[in-house]
């Protein structure tokens, strides 16, 4: 396979991954007014520069679903493509669990079972495997969970990745939740052993750069790479030529004022301050409702 994806980070577990003349949308949110400033932003007249856009929603938590996507349309050519219990008109194809779609000649898509509402979505462009879990991770809270909430979140977890079985996963966004307390990286640890993605970028990390940063440290290993994208438009590009897989992380700085702005290359940028010693971990048990209504 002789290709090159280019994956661009926007907001929270917003998405882009470019293949060719496609490009595929995931769970593009702004983040209301606090969110992308404009020039971050992703516009229709980005995707008009690609062939094929497809715009894929895993669930409308309204963290992963921005109504602004479905102004894109009346610019450039887009197909949606939404979960099966999603309730926005009769807009795009819907997908539940198990189904598979070609989309066009070279791109396919498969949904697996989420254990939040909604899908998750592999997605073969042009043979490069890409993963967006949506809210798919193993949600259960150190101080607030039962015993029984933890296995019944443990069962769930594990039954979808067992679904996923023999896939291939070239790139894969996932949750990294610091709301989970301690055990915030566990779904994201047991992803990567179980599915071994050549690349992982941690996602849904609320805000928190130095988190996603971190867990990138920590969990990177000798089959998977994990890069932590966490300034808006920051972007990695994953090369495959010849058998041999090359990485690079491109960092856009926020420009002074009046000021042009620049961009820089590197190996593996994280953005954002590392830890400095402390565990950002111990005051971050959030009580969070089991089934993420909050995304």
């Amino acid at each position: 396979m002789d290709s090159s994806c280019e994956v661009v980070f926007y907001h929270h577990s917003g998405f882009t991954a470019a293949v060719g003349d496609c490009m595929a949308v995931f769970d593009y949110w702004e983040g209301g007014e606090a969110g992308l400033a404009e020039e971050k932003k992703l516009t229709a007249a980005r995707l008009s520069g690609y062939k094929y856009v497809y715009v894929f929603t895993s669930h409308t938590h309204p963290d992963h679903l921005d109504p602004v996507i479905y102004s894109w349309e009346a610019e450039s050519p887009v197909t949606y493509i939404a979960p099966f219990d999603a309730h926005v008109g009769m807009r795009g194809r819907r997908m539940a669990p198990g189904d598979s779609m070609d989309l066009h000649e070279g791109v396919r898509v498969k949904a697996f079972a989420s254990t939040d509402t909604g899908v998750c979505y592999l997605v073969d462009l042009y043979g490069v495997q890409v993963f967006h879990a949506g809210d798919l991770n193993l949600w259960h809270w150190r101080e607030e969970s039962t015993l029984r909430e933890i296995e019944a979140a443990e069962n769930a977890f594990e039954a979808a990745l067992a679904s996923m079985a023999g896939e291939q996963v070239d790139i894969a966004m996932f949750p990294v939740d610091p709301r989970q307390g301690a055990l915030f990286d566990v779904g994201a640890n047991r992803f990567i052993l179980s599915m071994k993605p050549k690349v992982f970028i941690p996602m849904h990390w609320q805000g928190r750069r130095e988190v996603a940063a971190e867990f990138a440290r920590r969990a990177a290993n000798k089959a998977t790479g994990v890069y932590a994208l966490t300034l808006p438009r920051e972007r990695i590009v994953v090369r495959f030529e010849g058998g041999v897989m090359n990485i690079e992380v491109y960092q856009q700085e926020e420009p002074p004022p009046a000021a042009a702005q620049t961009e820089q290359k590197a190996e593996q940028t994280y953005g954002g301050n590392l830890l400095s010693g402390e565990d950002p971990f111990t005051d971050s048990d959030m009580p969070v409702e089991l089934g993420g209504k909050d995304g």
